[in-house]
């Protein structure tokens, strides 16, 4: 006998696989997204099932049982009654057969002489109660009959075909309804609603503490100020609690380690290039002068620029900021000097920034601009939950390929180092370094301009 490996099955029905894929899928929109549904749907799930379960257990046996006897009971009174007129004297007996039954079986009757009932002797049955009294009647009773459960509202009507005439019962409908099937029914759903609530308010509490963790965790990677957080909730999540406070901690002493350590090089590296600069004075002019002048520039800007890629955002802390005030700053310096900025900012723009990083982001990217296109365009616009700067600009642009690798440290599109052609290959990475630090990011596109647009998009 030769059996077929899950391999070689699922190589001969290469369609199960996307169909598995897609049924995930379907469920996973119908399933609620928050920890809080998809707690409360465990919970209430199976409580749902157990209450499906009991109610048709209850509906199966005991409410048929109970509706089956009280049926027999009723037909059974019937019976009697006509077993007792049979046995009469005659139809002037039968008042005194009629109090009997409405004293002592709640049955109010009367005899119709020489009717009939139609053709169609049982009414349509409709629910378990017209199955059952139906079905009693038949087999106590034994007469043509019709039974009507809807016509009146307390009563239940059965006319009963006798040899002499029809006679009339009216029986009260409780005496074929059992209270406790209403009464099963309320506790039920009232449990049912008292334990959802108690499981919605202990999930809440459970799902809170998770919240502001995320909420802290959010605020932290956009580099706002995250105080301390009392933990509480269950183990796992005080746990989560304790070690994001341990990294939060960590990474703040590196970043003071790191900015303390810069400090000092920065000082230690400027001190011989500013000794350098005085023993240059001090020589005179000359083309050999000229170009040791040139090269110590060369090295104070690029110093300059190491440092402030490595120094990053530092200890500056994020203030609410007018995005928009900021950007026309920048752009009434860059017109100063000579450039073309078209600026459109919608207002009320504020959201909490380190203005000096954001403004050394910003400049780096219009400076970019300028520095390869004669037209720039600027435009900050709220989208959703965030704010999008767009800067365009009519130059060359950077080829696809070659997008995601200048946001490298030190990558430059002139292999030549010419600094007339750039800086040290840090703007880039430094303004998207400065926009990961605020939650956001940026990237580059091309331009209705024809040229670059560099896209950034900050989280409020």
């Amino acid at each position: 006998m030769v059996t077929a490996t899950p391999t070689q099955l699922t190589r001969e029905s290469p369609t199960a696989v996307p169909a598995i894929r897609r049924l995930r899928a379907r469920i996973n929109r119908v399933l609620p997204r928050s920890l809080l549904g998809r707690s409360l749907l465990i919970i209430v799930t199976p409580l749902i099932l157990l209450q499906v379960v009991s109610t048709w257990v209850f509906y199966d046996s005991h409410w048929e049982t109970v509706t089956r006897r009280l049926a027999g009971n009723l037909a059974g009174d019937v019976a009697a009654v006509i077993e007792l007129m049979r046995r009469s004297a005659g139809p002037a007996d039968y008042p005194g057969i009629f109090e009997l039954a409405a004293t002592t079986m709640r049955l109010q009757m009367a005899h119709e002489p020489g009717a009939a009932l139609p053709d169609e002797t049982v009414a349509a049955r409709q629910d378990l109660v017209d199955v059952k009294l139906s079905q009693a009647l038949e087999d106590i009773v034994g007469r043509p009959f019709r039974i009507d459960t809807r016509s009146l509202e307390k009563v239940v009507e059965i006319r009963v075909q006798l040899d002499d005439g029809v006679l009339q019962v009216l029986a009260p409908r409780r005496r074929l309804f059992s209270s406790t099937t209403y009464v099963f029914i309320l506790w039920m759903v009232g449990t049912s609603l008292v334990l959802f609530a108690v499981a919605t308010v202990f999930m809440l509490n459970q799902v809170r503490p998770i919240r502001r963790l995320a909420a802290a965790a959010d605020d932290f990677g956009k580099g706002r100020d995250v105080p301390d957080f009392k933990l509480e909730g269950a183990a796992e999540v005080r746990q989560a609690a304790a070690a994001f406070n341990l990294m939060r901690n960590r990474i703040r002493r590196q970043i003071a380690q790191r900015t303390e350590m810069l400090a000092g090089v920065s000082h230690d590296l400027r001190t011989p290039l500013t000794r350098m600069k005085l023993q240059l004075a001090m020589l005179g002019d000359g083309p050999e002068v000229a170009d040791l002048h040139a090269d110590v520039a060369e090295m104070e800007k690029m110093l300059g620029g190491y440092l402030a890629f490595a120094r990053g955002e530092g200890a500056e802390q994020p203030v609410p900021t007018d995005l928009g005030l900021l950007l026309r700053d920048l752009v009434a310096g860059a017109l100063r000097d000579g450039a073309t900025i078209d600026l459109e900012a919608e207002p009320d723009l504020v959201v909490p920034l380190r203005p000096d990083a954001f403004r050394r982001c910003l400049a780096n990217l219009i400076g970019n601009a300028r520095r390869h296109a004669r037209t720039v365009a600027i435009r900050a616009t709220r989208r959703g939950a965030a704010i999008e700067v767009t800067v365009d600009d009519d130059g060359p642009g950077i080829p696809p390929d070659q997008r995601e690798e200048v946001f490298r440290p030190f990558y430059r599109l002139d292999p030549s180092r010419n600094p007339e052609t750039g800086g040290v290959g840090l703007g880039l990475t430094i303004a998207r370094d400065v926009m990961r630090g605020h939650g956001g990011d940026l990237v580059l596109t091309d331009s209705p301009l024809g040229g670059l647009r560099a896209r950034l998009r900050l989280p409020v």
